[in-house]
């Protein structure tokens, strides 16, 4: 229990001032959801090991599940925080055009630039695609890495070393130059990027760099291996080290060795994109579990019954998840990869290709997509105090009787 947040709240004479814990919800809870990528890693190379192509192995079959599980419900996880929870309500009225605003200009945009015909624009449709795809996956890039840095941020303030810049440019530093920087190489070495020809080929130079892959390899793994013994040693060093900062260290630095091996590209998509799903979706089940009760409106007590409920939070993105995976796979399965709707859905999932609603599925998809980086910044923006008041389940607010601890 943590001390009463009143001036004057009565400590007893030489009692011992509690901290908060440096986890986010506890051990057990954080190592599933929050530091998944150290139970992740080994299952997936156990369940690769042996076979030339993990795609067709049981590694395909333990993706389809996760994807069904999480993929849809992690982009829709921030809508839910935004548009269905009393704790961000008082965003949505002092916030407008950050919360409603842009990411309906986003949608209209995204529905623009798919439903008109080929011969309406200077652009055809599938080349419309492609630039989309292009634009997707920079953001994502970005996106991904913004997590880390994220989730790095909220043990952080759990160590109570918020307001340390250190620390925080040390983060940066690692979840952007990690996170990011490092795994956008490894994507260029194994022609991961989307649409590769069309820009990347053109700024770098793709018959060097296919004859030095293996030095570049070694040299990122090598900066890998350095960055993150530095960021060890300055936890070491901290005034209060944190168990769960080592632990989302080691298992990025993990994931990111992976993808700097020269094995198969399917291995490292599960390991980072189900990370960082279900990384999100855990997250959005604790957010508003702690939100005032409504003022009044039916519907909006049903939603506080289950926002108070991380299980039924959890619950319902994974439904969710479920149940959209066939529409969203007409956008993101385009290139002729695996369809898993079909595996649940059989031949409606494959109809759903072939109707003349696809412009407007692709739009969707787009659309969720990049409303989903937009408002994943908002809710969890936990530099403005607002957020951090909605967001008040993961973060806890400093206490009367505690300076801050310095770097």
């Amino acid at each position: 229990m943590s001390v009463p947040d009143t001036m004057d709240a009565q400590v007893p004479t030489g009692s011992a001032v509690q901290r908060p814990s440096t986890w986010v919800c506890g051990p057990v809870w954080d190592g599933v959801w929050m530091l998944n990528a150290l139970w992740l890693v080994p299952i997936a190379l156990w369940l690769a090991h042996g076979y030339s192509n993990p795609e067709s192995g049981p590694l395909d079959a333990f993706y389809f599940g996760l994807t069904a599980l999480f993929w849809i419900g992690h982009r829709l996880s921030s809508s839910w925080l935004a548009y269905c929870t009393e704790a961000y309500r008082p965003l949505l009225r002092s916030q407008p055009v950050r919360f409603v605003l842009l990411p309906l200009l986003v949608t209209v945009a995204c529905f623009g630039v798919f439903l008109p015909a080929d011969d309406a624009l200077p652009w055809s449709r599938w080349q419309r695609f492609i630039g989309m795809a292009i634009l997707d996956y920079a953001l994502v890039t970005y996106h991904f890495a913004a997590q880390h840095y994220g989730a790095l941020s909220l043990y952080r303030t759990r160590a109570e070393r918020s307001r340390c810049p250190r620390t925080r440019r040390h983060d940066r530093i690692f979840a952007l130059g990690v996170g990011g920087a490092l795994v956008f190489l490894a994507d260029i070495l194994a022609g991961a990027v989307a649409y590769p020809d069309l820009w990347i080929n053109r700024w770098l130079v793709p018959a060097w760099i296919a004859s030095n892959q293996g030095a570049i390899r070694e040299a990122a793994t090598l900066v890998l291996l350095v960055v993150t013994a530095l960021m060890l040693f300055a936890e070491a060093r901290a005034p209060r080290r944190s168990l769960p900062r080592v632990l989302y260290i080691l298992g990025l630095a993990a994931m990111v060795g992976i993808a700097l091996q020269p094995r198969s590209l399917f291995l490292f998509l599960v390991i980072w994109t189900a990370q960082h799903w279900i990384l999100a979706t855990g997250l959005a089940s604790q957010v508003p579990s702690g939100e005032p009760a409504p003022s009044g409106g039916a519907v909006r007590r049903v939603l506080h019954a289950l926002n108070v409920r991380p299980w039924a939070v959890l619950l319902v993105l994974v439904a969710s998840s479920v149940l959209l995976l066939p529409l969203f796979e007409v956008e993101a399965s385009r290139d002729g990869g695996t369809f898993y709707g079909d595996r649940i859905f059989g031949a409606v999932a494959e109809q759903l290709r072939s109707t003349t609603w696809v412009p407007a599925l692709i739009a969707l998809g787009f659309a969720t997509g990049f409303v989903h980086y937009l408002l994943d910044r908002c809710v969890f923006r936990m530099s403005d105090p607002r957020v951090r008041a909605a967001a008040r389940g993961l973060v806890d607010p400093p206490r009367p009787d505690q300076r801050p601890m310095r770097c």
